[in-house]
């Protein structure tokens, strides 16, 4: 990871390679703006990642829990440009939702009066839950296209077919949807956005296989296994909410740093040790109780025998993958 200052903006220069192995290192393919970054309690820093192709001014938000003041604090870093209200309304130009719980969506329903039209990607139960439970005038005004007239039709709701890629309205990225369980029956999911040859894997909340007694992870993880090995994949966001400590029976959906790396041990098996050695992992998600950051990082890295390149990002700071 390069640190580079412009123009008093710094830009963690994320750079997929093995120079040990006399590979070329890589040019970023994607800009991400971290707009939040922590999970439950922190209500100003909460799950929403903006990403767009490197050069392109257009953004999707990769959930949405935290928005305008994840855009304010960016905007103070010099990570995007102008007033908040203006970058949200023109800059972010679809919303990938991976579930529907509040503190990943809360941004986007806080924001909607103010928003122009777009359109929200997610699984169907993930959207009859934004129209039935949010956008019902109870909860909030019907934003949607559906429901409980009046309609006002702001947001077009687009449902995912897992494993299909489609385009991403007004921008030049593809995505294709995976399913996740977090916690069952709760359904949670995976973008794998495409720019160009290029991806980037955003997981939404999730478990472990082992815990939550399904093949989700692995399903994944053997699509993406011919990208890791051809060096495509150019980043991975995974959460990792508590430490070991928590008990399995409390993990609520959740990963701790034993399971982020038994998951990516998997990976490792499929697509090679050497494939994944360098490949950037930005932990999401912490949820941040006393202690448990620091003591999720400690375990990150004291466990680190696959050699990943280990990325805690911070609220407003750019990333380039």
């Amino acid at each position: 990871m390069r640190r580079l200052a412009t123009g008093g903006m710094v830009v963690l220069m994320l750079l997929y390679s093995q120079s040990s192995t006399g590979q070329t290192k890589s040019q970023p393919a994607f800009t991400v703006v971290p707009l939040g970054v922590k999970g439950g309690l922190a209500e100003g820093n909460l799950s929403a990642y903006l990403v767009a192709a490197v050069g392109s001014p257009a953004y999707v938000c990769l959930d949405a829990g935290t928005v305008y003041g994840g855009v304010e604090k960016a905007v103070a870093s010099k990570a995007l440009t102008g007033a908040a209200g203006e970058i949200i309304r023109t800059t972010i130009k679809a919303y990938l939702i991976s579930h529907a719980h509040l503190d990943h969506v809360a941004g986007l329903l806080l924001n909607a009066p103010d928003d122009t039209p777009k359109s929200i990607y997610g699984l169907p139960d993930c959207l009859t839950t934004i129209q039935n439970d949010y956008f019902n005038w109870r909860a909030w005004p019907n934003f949607g296209p559906g429901g409980t007239p009046p309609a006002l039709g702001k947001y077009q709701l687009r449902e995912l077919v897992p494993g299909r890629e489609i385009p991403v309205e007004n921008t030049p990225l593809q995505v294709q949807t995976f399913v996740l369980s977090h916690g069952r029956p709760t359904q949670s999911a995976a973008f794998l956005v495409r720019s160009g040859r290029n991806y980037l894997l955003y997981l939404g909340d999730t478990g472990a296989d082992a815990v939550e007694q399904t093949d989700n992870l692995r399903r994944l993880w053997e699509a993406v296994a011919p990208l890791v090995k051809a060096r495509q994949l150019k980043g991975v966001f995974m959460e990792a909410s508590y430490a070991n400590s928590q008990p399995e029976k409390q993990l609520f959906g959740h990963l701790t740093p034993a399971l982020l790396l038994q998951e990516l041990g998997v990976l490792a098996q499929l697509a090679g040790p050497e494939a994944v050695r360098g490949l950037p992992v930005v932990i999401t998600h912490i949820k941040p109780t006393a202690g448990n950051e620091k003591d999720i990082r400690q375990q990150l890295r004291e466990a680190n025998t696959l050699h990943l390149r280990l990325i805690f990002p911070e609220q407003g700071h750019l990333l380039e993958l």
